[in-house]
C-alpha cells in the first residue's frame, strides 16, 4: 500500500516532520501536491466525511488521518517508529505534541499579530518577540529536550528506548530549522546540548535520512515556511 501525503508545495513546512518518517521507514508514499498541484487539496478535503482542519493529512487505503502528531502516532507503529511498550508509544507521543508547540511558537516570532498579515507590517511586533524567544523559549525547550535525552537509560542518543523514533526525526527537523532561521543564536547555544547534538548527528547520518536530505526532494529552507531566517530577529540577545 502507498500512502499519500498531502501537504502544500514549495516548503517544507509541518508535512516535512511526516515525509521524514516516510523516508526513515522506506516507505512507499506520493506526495500528491507536488504531483498534482495544491489545489488537489482542497479538492480532495471537500469530498471528507472527516476533513482536516488543515494539510497535512495522510491517507492510507480508507484511513485518513490529519495533524501532524496525530500523523505519527499512527504511523509510529506501522513503520516501526516508536516503542512497543504503551508507556512509551505514549511518551513518544507527548514528546511529539511538545515539539508541535516549540515549532508553532517559532513561526510565531515572524508572525505575532496574525498569520495573515506581512511580516513587514508585523516587524516591531517580532523583533520583540523574537528576544523573548532567544533568551528563554529556545533554551527552556532545549533544556527539557537534553534531560530526557540525561535520563533514557536505554540510549543517550534517543529520546524515547534505544532505537530511531519519529521524535527523534522531528528533533532534528526542527533544530535544523531553528539554525536556519536563527544561525547567531543556535550556533551559541549548541556547545551546551551535547545530546541534542548527538541526536541529530545519528538521523543525518541515517542511510535513508541522508539519501532524502541530498536528494531534490528535500526542498531548501524559504521566506515562506515556518522557520524563517530573517537577520535582524537573529540579533545578540
Amino acid at each position: 500500500m502507498t500512502y499519500e501525503l498531502y501537504y502544500w508545495t514549495g516548503i517544507q513546512g509541518r508535512g516535512e516532520y511526516v515525509r521524514l518518517a516516510l523516508e526513515a521507514a522506506g516507505a512507499p508514499y506520493r506526495d500528491v501536491a507536488r504531483e498534482k498541484g495544491d489545489d488537489v487539496i482542497g479538492k480532495v478535503t471537500e469530498e471528507m466525511a472527516t476533513p482536516s482542519f488543515a494539510p497535512p493529512f495522510l491517507r492510507d487505503g480508507e484511513v485518513v488521518v490529519g495533524q501532524v502528531a496525530a500523523i505519527l502516532l499512527y504511523l509510529g507503529d506501522k513503520l516501526d517508529l516508536a516503542p512497543k511498550d504503551p508507556k512509551l508509544r505514549l511518551w513518544t507521543h507527548q514528546i511529539q505534541l511538545t515539539i508541535a508547540d516549540f515549532v508553532l511558537e517559532g513561526h510565531d516570532v515572524h508572525h505575532p499579530i496574525g498569520a495573515g498579515e506581512y511580516y513587514e507590517n508585523q516587524k516591531p511586533e517580532a523583533l520583540r518577540r523574537a528576544r523573548e524567544f532567544r533568551s528563554a523559549r529556545v533554551p527552556k525547550f532545549l533544556d527539557w529536550f537534553e534531560r530526557i535525552l540525561e535520563r533514557n537509560e536505554q540510549s543517550s542518543e534517543h529520546l524515547v528506548g534505544k532505537d530511531l523514533s519519529y521524535a527523534d526525526l522531528s528533533l532534528f527537523q526542527v533544530m535544523d530549522g531553528l539554525t536556519y532561521a536563527f544561525p547567531k543564536l543556535i550556533d551559541d547555544l549548541y556547545g551546551d546540548y551535547p545530546k541534542i547534538k548527538a541526536v541529530c548527528a545519528v538521523v543525518a547520518g541515517h542511510p535513508r535520512i541522508r539519501a532524502y536530505l541530498e536528494s531534490e526532494r528535500r526542498l531548501a529552507h524559504n521566506e515562506s515556511d515556518l522557520f524563517r531566517h530573517y537577520p535582524e530577529l537573529d540579533a545578540e540577545a
